[in-house]
């Protein structure tokens, strides 16, 4: 009898390119200005990106592009968000029964805590240059840096199946 033997690295293969972007810009902002220098419509998903995290459960804006004619995916997500968390008062004092609410920055991929924004483009067969994209990226006025990310070197890789 054959034995059949099923490795699960097989399945972690990643079919998609990953591109940082450092901005000051807001999310719908930038969808907007990447729609302008790329042959794109971002728009804005309903859904968000939810991550549990030690602090709480955080959730992250989505903007997506299905283009039908090329078969490609594209996603801007924002990696970093604040989220309300609500702290016992430690001291003793008049006021103990109040509790303080500090807002703390969490992050989509906590390894690179400096990148705002994330371009994913899925099922990208060479239909577009990456290097062209980051070119386009780079032309956008508020756009401080955009490269590409190797996601095999990213530990919470995770996050982004979605």
């Amino acid at each position: 009898m054959a034995v059949l033997k099923l490795h699960l690295d097989e399945f972690d293969e990643v079919d998609y390119d990953l591109i940082a972007i450092h901005s000051s810009l807001e999310d719908f902002r930038l969808a907007y200005f990447i729609n302008q220098q790329l042959p794109i419509t971002l728009s804005r998903s309903k859904e968000e990106v939810g991550v549990v995290v030690k602090e709480g459960e955080a959730f992250f804006s989505k903007f997506q592009y299905d283009d039908i004619k090329n078969g490609v995916l594209w996603t801007l997500i924002q990696n970093q968000n604040d989220i309300l968390i609500r702290q016992k008062n430690a001291d003793n004092n008049l006021f103990i029964e109040t509790g303080l609410e500090v807002l703390r920055k969490v992050h989509l991929i906590s390894e690179l805590k400096k990148v705002d924004y994330f371009l994913k483009i899925e099922n990208n067969a060479q239909t577009f240059t990456l290097s062209k994209i980051i070119s386009q990226l780079n032309k956008i006025e508020r756009v401080t840096a955009a490269y590409i990310v190797i996601p095999e070197n990213i530990k919470s890789k995770n996050n982004l199946i979605f």
